[in-house]
């Protein structure tokens, strides 16, 4: 069985030599066939816009803003981020116009076929636990706008902590949503092209409505910063910096699931440097804009924007900010958090899980993680939340990145990232120099993870004390010492193949 290269660089397996081992095949790990590879420039563009104007992405830039930054701080530092989280989105996505699969394939090369799993596994339940933020808050933003509609939401039962009308909106939202993923790829696509611009609309009709109870823009712009530029700035400014850049650094490892549709390299790469960085800037332009209204309106920032909107007793503008919420939540959740665990979780058996049952199991684990506790403060949720999943996921894309662009030049044998015993099996389908790879990129990257006192849940001088000074740069901490570990110790492995007459085979 070999692989067919054919113009653009883009490579499939010739018709009618799918390979079949049960334990890493199945029709939704397979190569996309490059006829079916046809999303464009404006799908990709489209699929940011529609994932960055979410809720929680609302909550990173507003929450800057309830730390102490003002509007210039916390643009400038979300922009920066997503400039720089750009770079590896776009390198571990070239292997997807080219090859057609899917991330978990992708790390069969560097991790091998079964070692593949630990990164996937991994992804898979940071998916998980994004999908059931994400859940709970569309449903709590449901429950909140419908409350002021109809009035007595909240007074209802309470079950488990919680008023059952609040469950109920949980649970029917989390419904909307599997039943969108259930019809496949290309549903998603076309949900993603109308739905993008018109959560931009609903963002900028709650600018609109701020800034006419602010009495203008001006009272929006003149909130000064709690930090300044000194001292009291820097220490705020790294780690949100990397809990920026953790925010899509899910994203940055599985990016393939995605731009294996696509048309071409160029498709992939001016889409998500178009929809990207801008789209993300543009929406943390909109929530500082009406966070610092809100604080010049209400004495106190309100960084939730679902709470915001309650504020209003217009009818219609409740409901129209309902529909807001829905949309969305239910364009990134299904995109970022559903997508890839459901192929993720088909890579660990590939003989009993395919997309759908995997996307089902992703909804019932996202539930079961009580995800209400992330988002309860903005400490928790971006130094620690995100900074521990940066840390993990920048320590896996460093190891990527350097398999697929340093060790092997972008060149891989397509048919043998699916057959046992073949150049991705080193010793018995495990890669151990990508685990030792991991596992010290993961401790020096998270190791000095640390909270403040009534802030979180690590010890205030780190879990690792004298790692505590890298805990603030985790994701740059993890990527820099994986990929630099990795490149070395397989470029000694095959030195010593070529000098044992191997030729540097795995």
């Amino acid at each position: 069985m070999t692989s067919t290269a054919i113009p653009e660089g883009r490579v499939e397996l010739p018709p009618g030599t799918a390979p079949e081992d049960p334990r890493f095949v199945n029709d939704d790990l397979l190569p996309v066939p490059v006829g079916q590879r046809r999303w464009t420039t404006y799908n990709f563009a489209a699929l940011w816009v529609g994932m960055a104007h979410n809720i929680p992405s609302w909550l990173l830039a507003s929450g800057l803003v309830a730390l102490g930054m003002d509007w210039k701080q916390a643009v400038l530092t979300i922009a920066l981020a997503n400039v720089i989280v750009l770079l590896p989105m776009l390198l571990t996505g070239h292997a997807g116009p080219k090859y057609g699969i899917p991330f978990p394939v992708l790390a069969r090369a560097s991790f091998g076929l079964r070692g593949a799993n630990l990164p996937a596994l991994i992804r898979a339940g940071v998916a998980c636990a994004w999908f059931g933020i994400q859940t709970w808050i569309g449903g709590q933003g449901i429950f909140v706008l419908l409350d002021k509609v109809f009035g007595g939401w909240a007074e209802a039962a309470v079950i488990g902590g919680q008023p059952w009308t609040l469950w109920l909106c949980f649970v029917l939202f989390w419904v909307l949503e599997l039943a969108i993923i259930h019809r496949g790829m290309e549903a998603l696509r076309r949900f993603e092209n109308w739905a993008a611009p018109f959560v931009i609309v609903g963002a900028l009709v709650l600018l609109v409505w701020i800034a006419v109870k602010a009495g203008g823009f001006g009272p929006l712009l003149d909130q000064p910063s709690k930090l300044g530029w000194g001292a009291e700035f820097w220490p705020v400014f790294f780690p949100s910096l990397m809990g920026m850049i953790a925010f899509w650094s899910t994203l940055s490892l599985n990016i393939p699931d995605f731009t294996r549709f696509g048309a071409g390299q160029r498709a992939q790469v001016w889409g998500q440097a178009l929809g990207l960085p801008t789209t993300m800037t543009l929406f943390a332009l909109l929530s500082v804009f009406v966070t610092s209204g809100s604080q010049a309106v209400y004495g106190a920032p309100v960084w939730d924007p679902v709470a915001l909107a309650a504020k209003t007793d217009n009818v219609f503008g409740l409901l129209f900010a309902l529909v807001t919420v829905l949309v969305a939540t239910i364009s990134v959740n299904i995109a970022a958090n559903v997508v890839s665990p459901a192929y993720d979780l088909a890579n660990l058996a590939p003989k009993l899980v395919n997309f759908r049952t995997g996307a089902l199991i992703t909804g019932v684990v996202g539930v079961l993680i009580m995800p209400w506790k992330l988002t309860e403060t903005p400490e928790l949720y971006i130094f620690t939340w995100l900074g521990l999943v940066g840390g993990l996921l920048g320590t896996v894309a460093g190891i990527l990145i350097a398999d697929y662009w340093i060790v092997r030049r972008t060149v891989l044998d397509l048919a043998g990232l699916y057959r046992a015993g073949g150049p991705y099996w080193y010793r018995s389908g495990w890669n151990p120099v990508a685990v030792l790879a991991f596992v010290v990129g993961g401790v020096l990257a998270t190791g000095g993870s640390h909270s403040a006192p009534g802030k979180g849940p690590f010890p205030a001088d780190g879990l690792i004390p004298f790692l505590r000074p890298l805990a603030d740069y985790g994701w740059a901490v993890g990527l820099a010492a994986s990929l630099l570990l990795y490149t070395a110790l397989m470029g000694a492995r095959g030195s010593r193949a070529r000098r044992g007459g191997r030729g540097g085979q795995d």
